[in-house]
């Protein structure tokens, strides 16, 4: 059985543009998931797709966004955990 992609796009963003980089990301219907984070990354965004050939146009799309400078995508191989519940 083929179920869809998860991923973790981590964004780093130009300085003081944290806000408005999230604020374009959730309008996105790919994103299931936007944070602002501390640490060696601004961003983290959890997207989802059907394949390989759509994750590489979601990536493509985040990364055209104003304000990310730089940005490393995590597929997901396995989810242990899932909305509270054990998967």
């Amino acid at each position: 059985m083929l179920t869809e992609i998860k991923a973790y796009i981590l964004c780093k963003v130009n300085s003081g543009t944290e806000r408005e980089v999230c604020e374009a990301l959730v309008e996105y219907s790919f994103v299931s998931e936007v944070n602002i984070v501390y640490g060696d990354y601004d961003i983290v965004a959890a997207v989802r797709a059907e394949n390989l050939q759509q994750l590489d146009f979601v990536i493509d799309k985040i990364r055209m966004t104003h304000g990310i400078a730089f940005s490393s995508t995590m597929i997901v191989g396995k989810e242990c955990k899932d909305n509270g519940k054990a998967v």
